[in-house]
C-alpha cells in the first residue's frame, strides 16, 4: 500500500490517494480534482471510490465531482442529508478495493456524523484516515456545526479518539485532513508524521484522564473561524458544480475606478509594502500568501462581487484557484497592477517599525494604536494604549475609532494589518501600516508603560 499526500498549504489540510498499485482510494478531495488526477495517471491506477470523512466546513469538495468524473463510488455517511446519489457509509462498513480493505469507523466530534478510515493489507491494519478526529498533537474543533453541541460534541471527540487508540496498534500511521494551518483544528501543530503510538503520548485527548478537563480546555481555547465556514456545508450536501478556471475579463483603469466608486471589491494581490508605496485608491490589499483565502473569505461579504489585480498574470492564476476552493468563483474582472496608468487616483500610506511608534510618542504625537489580532495573542502581550479590533470586524466596528487623528496598525507579522490598513483607507481614514513583529507575549513600546503613559 502506498499513501500518496496531496497538500493544500492556503487551506491548511490535506488530501489522500492510496493504492495498492492497481486501483486506487481517494479521502477528501479538494475542489481542484486535477491534481489528483494526474497523480492517479503518474501511478497508473484507477480511482474506485471516493470517501469523505465528513461534510466539510472550510472547503467546497471536489469528491463529487471527483466520482462524477472517474466512475468511482462516492462514500458519503449515511447520516448525512445529501441531495445526490452516494454510496452510504456507517459504522463498521467494510469497502473492498483491490488488495486494500477499509473499515469504516464512526468517530462523532468535529462534525456530528464524522467517520473515519482504517485501511488494512493483508489482514494489519497500516494507516488511519480521521479527517477532523484525531489530529497531529490535538483534534478538530467541535463548534462548526452548531455552537450549542460544542460541549457535546467536544466530549464526542474525547471517546473517538480513544476509540481509535483503543482500537489500533502503535505502528498504525495517522493521517488527518485538518491540522496544518487550518482554523478546522482546535488548536496548532508543525508536526508532519504521526503514528497511533506518538498521538498517545502527545495527543491531548489521550493524555487527558479527566474528560471534563479535556472539554474545558478544548472549548475555551477555539479561536474565531472565517465566516464563509458558514457557506460550505450547504454547498457540499448539495453536490458542488465543477471548477471553472476560465480567466477573468481583462479591465482597464476607468472600469476599475468605475468600479470602485460603485462599492465594489477590487483586491490588490501585491506585497504590502509594494502595495503602501502606490496603489489604486479604493482597492484592498489581500497578499498572494497562503492566507489569502481565508483573509478574503473573513472580510468580503459571501457573494458580493470582486476583481482581482496583480502585476503578474500567474499571480491572476494562482489567486482564482485558491479562491475557488472556498466558493469564491470567477471574478468579476482582472487588472494589472501597473502605478503608471492610476496618476490622481495613485494613493500610499507610511510603513513603519514599532521603533518609529515609539518615537512618535516621544514626540507627542496625537494618534491611535490599532492591534488587529485574535484575543488570546492581545492577552499574551499588546501596545500599552492599543485598541484591539479584529481584522475581520473592521468592517463593521469602523465607528469605534476616531477619525481626528492618524492610526498606526499593527498585528503579528505585518499581513493582517495590511489588509486592516487597506480597509481603513478606503474608508477615508489617514493610516499607517506597522510592518512590525508582535509575536505571542512581545509588548511593543512597552516603555511607555515605565515611563506612565
Amino acid at each position: 500500500m502506498d499513501v500518496v499526500t496531496v497538500d493544500t498549504p492556503s487551506l491548511g489540510d490535506r488530501s489522500y490517494l492510496i493504492t495498492d498499485g492497481e486501483v486506487a482510494v481517494v479521502v477528501d478531495a479538494q475542489r481542484d480534482i486535477d491534481r489528483i488526477l494526474t497523480l492517479a495517471a503518474d501511478h497508473r491506477v484507477r480511482i474506485t471510490y471516493v470517501l469523505e470523512t465528513h461534510i466539510h466546513n472550510d472547503y467546497v469538495t471536489g469528491g463529487y465531482q471527483l466520482a462524477r468524473r472517474t466512475g468511482a463510488a462516492y462514500g458519503v455517511a449515511a447520516a448525512d442529508d445529501t441531495s445526490f446519489e452516494r454510496h452510504s457509509l456507517a459504522d463498521g462498513d467494510v469497502i473492498v478495493a483491490g488488495a486494500m480493505t477499509i473499515s469504516v469507523r464512526h468517530t462523532p466530534g468535529h462534525t456530528t456524523n464524522h467517520l473515519s478510515f482504517i485501511v488494512h493489507e493483508e489482514g494489519r491494519p497500516l494507516a488511519v484516515f480521521t479527517g477532523g478526529s484525531m489530529l497531529y498533537g490535538t483534534v478538530g474543533r467541535t463548534d462548526l456545526v452548531d455552537g450549542g453541541l460544542t460541549d457535546r460534541l467536544a466530549r464526542d471527540q474525547y471517546h473517538s479518539v480513544r476509540r481509535l487508540a483503543d482500537e489500533l496498534p502503535d505502528e498504525v500511521t495517522v493521517h488527518p485532513t485538518h491540522g496544518f494551518g487550518s482554523h478546522c483544528s482546535a488548536s496548532e501543530t508543525s508536526t508532519c508524521s504521526s503514528t497511533i503510538g506518538a498521538e498517545r503520548s502527545e495527543n491531548p485527548a489521550l493524555t487527558t484522564a479527566d474528560e471534563e478537563a479535556f472539554v474545558r480546555n478544548l472549548v475555551e481555547g477555539l479561536a474565531p473561524y472565517p465566516t464563509y465556514y458558514a457557506h460550505m456545508a450547504g454547498m457540499n450536501t448539495q453536490g458542488p458544480a465543477p471548477l471553472s478556471l476560465t480567466p477573468a475579463a481583462p479591465l482597464g483603469v476607468a472600469e476599475l475606478k468605475k468600479r470602485i466608486h460603485a462599492g465594489e471589491w477590487v483586491i490588490d494581490l501585491r506585497t504590502r509594502r509594494a502595495f503602501a508605496a502606490t496603489h489604486l485608491g479604493g482597492a484592498v490589499n489581500f497578499e498572494l500568501r497562503n492566507d489569502l483565502p481565508s483573509y478574503v473569505g473573513w472580510v468580503i461579504p459571501w457573494g458580493a462581487r470582486f476583481t482581482l489585480l496583480a502585476d503578474e498574470v500567474e499571480h491572476l492564476d494562482e489567486a482564482q484557484i485558491m479562491l475557488a476552493r472556498i466558493g469564491f468563483d470567477q471574478p468579476a474582472g482582472a487588472g494589472a497592477a501597473d502605478p503608471g496608468q492610476w496618476q490622481d487616483d495613485s494613493h500610499s500610506y507610511p510603513v513603519r517599525s514599532f521603533q518609529d511608534l515609539s518615537a512618535a510618542h516621544r514626540e507627542g504625537r496625537e494618534l491611535t494604536v490599532l492591534d488587529v489580532r485574535d484575543e488570546w495573542e492581545w492577552k499574551s502581550g499588546h501596545h500599552p494604549t492599543a485598541l484591539r479590533i479584529p481584522f475581520y470586524e473592521l468592517p463593521v466596528r469602523m465607528a469605534e475609532i476616531a477619525r481626528d487623528r492618524p492610526v498606526w496598525v499593527y498585528c503579528a507579522t505585518g499581513s493582517r494589518a495590511a489588509v486592516a490598513a487597506s480597509l481603513l483607507e478606503r474608508a477615508g481614514f489617514d493610516v499607517e501600516l506597522v510592518d512590525d513583529f508582535c509575536l505571542p507575549g512581545d509588548v511593543p513600546c512597552a516603555d511607555l508603560e515605565s515611563a506612565g503613559r
